[in-house]
């Protein structure tokens, strides 16, 4: 997605206008909408052309849905040999102070097929800080992934799946094309609950695959039922890094 830029209004200002300009006082912005205690956020020049978009599902008529996990799926030994059989395009959203040491295993998933992207560096809700911190979060989680992996991730999936407008501002201003959030999830079993609207797959649906049920079968086990669940409704399993 590329990054617009301000453009000037055409109309000539007005009379006010010109009077406030010559007395060296010209109107400033207010304050942004998601200000925390009152104060603006501390970045506002990103135009909300150039924002990036937040998403549950992808707009497509291809019968394909996406399969997205969080830290924790990487403990199952045979999640790996599943994504490999299956050739799964699958996505894994890092946090870096979850899944760090265990960033060998991610190198394992990377090596048969899974797309690693960004899920912050200490999974801490983004909602609400300031936007130093938020960038620090997002642009950090960026930079390891780059120093460990070599890639530079361009989807954003915000902790607790929580965000503001800047979040928006910080993602874009770290490289990030689209919050990547979900309109199904998938417990033990590959039961899928449905965030709202038709509660069935639909076309582009995102589904979040949770892999820390705590009673329930690895989440190797729980793909596996899930893709039958997919393959039911005459789905296939797609690439999210295709689409976004």
């Amino acid at each position: 997605m590329r990054r617009g830029r301000f453009r000037t209004a055409g109309a000539a200002p007005t009379a006010a206008l010109v009077a406030l300009l010559l007395a060296g006082c010209a109107p400033s912005p207010g304050p942004a909408p998601d200000a925390a205690a009152g104060k603006p956020a501390a970045r506002a020049e990103v135009p909300d052309a150039a924002l990036p978009p937040v998403v549950d599902r992808v707009p497509t008529t291809d019968r394909v849905v996406f399969l997205t996990y969080d830290d924790g799926a990487e403990r199952d030994p045979g999640f790996a040999d599943v994504i490999r059989a299956h050739r799964l395009p699958v996505t894994l959203f890092l946090t870096e102070n979850v899944a760090g040491p265990a960033y060998g295993r991610f190198a394992r998933l990377r090596s048969v097929g899974a797309s690693l992207q960004n899920h912050t560096l200490e999974h801490r809700s983004l909602r609400g800080l300031p936007y130093a911190g938020q960038r620090a979060e997002i642009c950090g989680q960026r930079r390891k992934l780059d120093s460990r992996f070599g890639i530079r991730p361009h989807l954003l999936r915000p902790p607790h799946g929580t965000y503001d407008t800047t979040t928006l501002r910080a993602a874009a201003d770290c490289g990030v094309t689209a919050l990547v959030l979900w309109r199904a999830t998938a417990g033990a079993g590959g039961d899928l609950v449905f965030t709202g609207g038709e509660q069935r797959l639909r076309p582009g649906d995102i589904i979040a695959v949770d892999p820390d049920e705590p009673a329930g079968p690895p989440p190797g086990e729980t793909t596996l039922r899930l893709l039958r669940t997919i393959g039911e409704q005459g789905l296939a399993v797609g690439r999210l890094e295709d689409y976004l």
